[in-house]
């Protein structure tokens, strides 16, 4: 097919739908509504299931009961609504039935602003809900990124029996580039021999959370412990450029990632030998390509679109091999090329250690550009 000029949420719902989605269940907040109305029209079309809950409580429930029944189910919120959500998605996580969940991600805390911003990196990738679990985090960097992982979330959901966050940012929602949707799979014949879809001549399956003995429960969050180091071990996803000679890693992901290399192409022109890690999959996170890229460069710039979260798990893989520097921007403020760049000059001509906390000079930089306002 031949590339379409296509509005994020437009396109993420689409590709979720020629995924194999079969039941869509959502409230609607901004920057996120456009994917509901989307699926409002386009599902009944097929003849598959919508529903606009009365909540984002009742969605996500509504989510649960689907996924129960082996159907390819999703929902679609941001960031206020995530939180409302998050005792559902500990329940399928408890229960080890496949879903799918977008967050476009808005600014915070509280209830913000609709403005993009990075700050769910904590309530996604940390798991969110209660009790031992470990979600699938995938952050795309484009639209067309984003079209080609809903079909990856849809396929690593069923297989690992998972909650698969696809997490991007009000920017990826709401712009417009030109895409190719992928063609319509066919939707399975059967549902999976786990499902709860009525007994007949069969020993019904049984589906729950609930595990009252202490000693059951410790064996289901096993369970769910050696399925995640499978994950971690076949499932790790990453984009890098410019690393092979670099001396300064930026580390950036979503709309971070994809500024930051902007910055960096401005940066080699300029004859600073930098390169970029864009992590695809924030849970499981490119731990091992991180730790090598440590041991050859001389320093790593975070950039993110908050206080510096992804900060601390490369901070923890580093284990202070190199200095670690950080730049971010919060609230719903995307940094400009420039800043990024400007960060890179810093870094690139700053040899000595970095002398105390990267995120407390970091804060005392950011104060000059916000004029002394906070």
């Amino acid at each position: 097919m031949s590339k379409q000029l296509l509005k994020g949420n437009e396109a993420f719902a689409e590709a979720a739908i020629r995924a194999g989605c079969e039941g869509f269940f959502g409230y609607p907040i901004t920057p996120s509504t456009e994917f509901l109305e989307y699926m409002a029209k386009r599902m009944p079309e097929l003849g598959r299931a919508f529903v606009q809950a009365e909540s984002e409580v009742a969605a996500i429930n509504m989510v649960y009961g689907a996924a129960c029944t082996g159907k390819r189910v999703m929902t679609a919120s941001s960031s206020p609504g995530i939180s409302l959500m998050m005792e559902g998605i500990s329940y399928l996580a408890g229960t080890e039935v496949p879903a799918v969940i977008v967050n476009v991600m808005r600014g915070g805390p509280g209830l913000g602003n609709i403005a993009p911003a990075q700050g769910d990196y904590y309530q996604m990738v940390k798991g969110g809900g209660h009790g031992d679990y470990f979600p699938i985090v995938l952050a795309p960097a484009s639209v067309q990124e984003a079209i080609n992982i809903m079909g990856v979330a849809f396929d690593l959901a069923d297989k690992y029996r998972a909650v698969v966050h696809m997490i991007v940012d009000g920017n990826m929602g709401q712009m417009m580039e030109p895409a190719e949707l992928p063609p319509m799979r066919e939707l399975p014949k059967k549902p999976p021999n786990w499902a709860v879809t009525g007994a007949k001549g069969r020993k019904p399956n049984f589906l729950s959370s609930i595990y009252i003995d202490p000693v059951e429960q410790e064996v289901t969050n096993l369970r769910l412990l050696k399925r995640w180091l499978e994950i971690e071990k076949n499932e790790v996803r990453f984009a890098e450029s410019g690393l092979e000679d670099a001396e300064i890693a930026v580390v950036g992901f979503g709309t971070s990632g994809r500024v930051a290399s902007s910055a960096i192409r401005t940066a080699r022109e300029e004859g600073i030998k930098v390169g970029l890690l864009r992590p695809i999959t924030l849970a499981p996170f490119p731990e091992k390509r991180l730790e090598e890229i440590s041991k050859q460069v001389r320093r790593i710039l975070v950039v993110e679109m908050n206080s510096g979260m992804m900060l601390d798990d490369v901070n923890r893989v580093v284990q202070g091999r190199v200095p670690v520097e950080f730049y971010g921007r919060m609230g719903g403020i995307t940094p400009l090329p420039d800043e990024i760049l400007d960060e890179i000059r810093r870094v690139a001509t700053n040899r000595m250690p970095v002398n105390g906390d990267a995120r407390q000079q970091w804060i005392t930089r950011l104060e000059k550009i916000v004029g002394g306002q906070a």
